[in-house]
């Protein structure tokens, strides 16, 4: 054996044993990878700060996850009293929405599928005060289960606290990091790997910028839409389902159940939810079909239908963040396909 095929062989089983070793750790791996993302979002800001010569890479790298933090409550400021706030208006309408059924949804199952449902209001208004006042002992209920799932919250919040911890030494030693996985790149692929690495982070961009294009868009979109409905609290809603539509289904999930507590505490008539539901069905459809597809893959340069694969084939396969990472890591792939494109068209096995 040649040493040029032992040293091919060598890389094959190296790089076979880290991705056994990364399925193994999956689950510990969850807050790196969260905040690798981050980091290299953050990472633009974070290098052009460090550059002026008042502030250090350690203050700038503060200054920024204090900014993306601080976003971040704000947002869950913004959610929780209006989800509050709605949720109140609805148990409290509830009763008359419960009525409102009895009367208009009941002689229509009757009249055109001969369904004919028993329907006390009287016993359903009875059970919801019980639950209602049940309502204050949640902690009794509340108590056992944290004992017993304790050591499961334990591990939940040490991630959710290792996501800044590792996001801030990731972006404070980012060219430190860089550095060493520069010099242990092999001199003779070295010229290649940084040209391929630089394009990557190319297409990377592109993508980042197409994703913030969609957000800004969505959330015209939605606001515009739920204004044009005479929805109350259009405008926040609009933005957050906007703001959220980079995390898959977040959004639109987190939108529809706020508007649909609106809808459902403003509206006397049930057509007022199914048009906000029909907002949403129509906001889906635009994002997934057309939005995402010309203004993230054409940036990147995927097709369409490439694009609603992927999205489609990495979530089956790894769930939520296969969904999360499907277009940067098509695109990534991408620069390695046009490379092996143009190997393959100048090779003697294509032209001969």
């Amino acid at each position: 054996m040649t040493s040029e095929r032992f040293v091919a062989l060598y890389w094959l089983a190296a790089g076979l044993a880290l991705v056994w070793l990364l399925y193994l750790l999956d689950s510990v791996l969850t807050p790196f990878l969260a905040a690798g993302i981050l980091a290299y979002i953050c990472q633009p800001p974070v290098a052009r700060l460090s550059r002026l010569r008042f502030m250090s890479r350690t203050t700038a790298t503060l200054l920024v996850m204090v900014l993306l933090f601080g976003a971040m409550v704000t947002l869950v400021l913004v959610l929780y009293p209006l989800l509050r706030y709605e949720t109140d208006m609805l148990l409290a309408k509830l009763p008359v929405l419960l009525e409102t059924v009895r009367q208009r949804l009941l002689p229509v199952l009757e009249q055109y599928f001969g369904a004919a449902v028993q329907w006390d209001a009287a016993t359903f208004r009875q059970l919801l005060g019980e639950h209602l006042k049940n309502a204050g002992s949640v902690s009794a209920n509340v108590l056992p289960w944290l004992s017993s799932n304790g050591s499961a919250l334990i591990a939940l919040a040490l991630n959710l606290l290792l996501i800044p911890l590792v996001m801030f030494y990731l972006l404070r030693d980012w060219t430190l990091f860089m550095a060493r996985i520069d010099g242990a790149v092999p001199r003779r692929w070295h010229a290649k790997t940084l040209q391929l690495a630089r394009e990557v982070d190319a297409v990377l961009a592109q993508f980042l910028r197409g994703q913030l294009s969609v957000m800004l868009l969505m959330s015209v979109f939605y606001a515009a839409g739920l204004l044009l409905a005479g929805m109350q609290f259009a405008l926040p809603i609009g933005i957050v389902t906007g703001m959220l539509v980079f995390v898959p289904y977040l959004g639109a999930i987190i939108g529809l159940v706020l508007a649909t507590l609106v809808a459902l505490t403003q509206f006397d008539h049930f057509s007022g939810v199914l048009l906000v539901w029909g907002i949403f069905g129509a906001g889906q459809l635009l994002e997934g079909m057309v939005v995402t597809p010309k203004l993230v893959g054409e940036r990147i340069g995927l097709h369409p239908l490439v694009v609603v694969f992927a999205l489609l084939a990495f979530g089956q396969l790894f769930g939520f963040f296969g969904v999360l990472l499907a277009l940067p890591i098509s695109a990534a792939l991408l620069v390695g396909l046009r490379h092996f494109k143009g190997w393959y068209l100048s090779s003697a096995f294509y032209r001969n």
